[in-house]
């Protein structure tokens, strides 16, 4: 799949996990949606800034993800846009995610949704959090590269 294409499925990322966390490893999960949802992620109504995944009873939960329902698609249902939503993996995924967030200290967060097909799915990465000098390097970082890019736009070309 180029980029463009990845480009043009995404629905929604969380820039502030990539900012807040040290991400270890990804995983790509299934979401369980019903289907005004559905409609309201083709409309691009979500976000995902403030979800986090929770693992309970051997199963993954996004918690905190907000899909605002469309205004035609749910006129008779009663909708809760910020309802716990199921996270389907398979049992191997599952099981090294539960290991790693008890064990070793982890926290399981929601990086982006997209589009696989016709299928909804959740992007989500083990994750350790960052301390303040951390995040200042980020931005250090972050601004020396757009500075960079600002000289070589405006940079005399020599031919």
């Amino acid at each position: 799949m180029t980029k463009n294409t990845q480009q043009n499925n995404t629905i929604e990322q969380n820039k502030k996990a990539r900012f807040d966390y040290h991400l270890e490893e990804k995983f790509e999960a299934g979401l369980a949606l019903q289907g005004w949802e559905v409609k309201s992620l083709r409309a691009g109504k979500a976000q995902i800034t403030d979800s986090y995944v929770l693992l309970k009873n051997g199963e993954a939960w996004l918690i905190g993800a907000l899909i605002t329902p469309l205004q035609t698609a749910s006129t008779h249902f009663v909708v809760d846009p910020t309802r716990t939503r199921k996270l389907l993996l398979n049992r191997r995924q599952l099981n090294s995610l539960i290991g790693s967030v008890q064990q070793k200290g982890y926290t399981c967060v929601c990086l982006s949704l997209y589009w696989k097909g016709h299928l909804a799915k959740a992007e989500i990465a083990l994750a350790k959090g960052k301390q303040e000098h951390d995040k200042r390097e980020t931005e250090k970082e972050r601004d020396w590269n757009r500075e960079k890019q600002r000289i070589v736009r405006h940079a005399p070309r020599t031919t």
